[in-house]
C-alpha cells in the first residue's frame, strides 16, 4: 500500500520559516515543510493523510501568531 501525502501551500512570514519547520520536525511524522521561495515565504506542507486533523490544528494555532495564508 502506498501512502499518498496531502499537499498544501501557504505564504507565511518569511522570517518564521525556520520556526515553522522546527515545530513540524518536533511533531515527527505529521508533516514535512518545504520552502518553495524563501524570499516570498512560499512553503509547501506534505501532510500524512491520517494525521491531517493534527497538522491543520497546528497550522491554526500558528495563524494566531503571525502571517499564514493558504495559496
Amino acid at each position: 500500500m502506498t501512502l499518498q501525502m496531502l499537499h498544501k501551500e501557504y505564504r507565511v512570514d518569511k522570517t518564521r520559516i525556520g520556526f515553522i519547520k522546527f515545530i513540524f520536525e518536533a511533531y515527527e511524522g505529521i508533516a514535512v515543510v518545504t520552502t518553495l521561495d524563501a524570499r516570498t515565504g512560499h512553503v509547501r506542507f506534505a501532510i500524512a493523510p491520517d494525521l491531517a486533523d493534527e497538522a491543520f490544528q497546528i497550522i491554526a494555532d500558528l495563524k494566531k501568531d503571525f502571517e499564514f495564508h493558504a495559496l
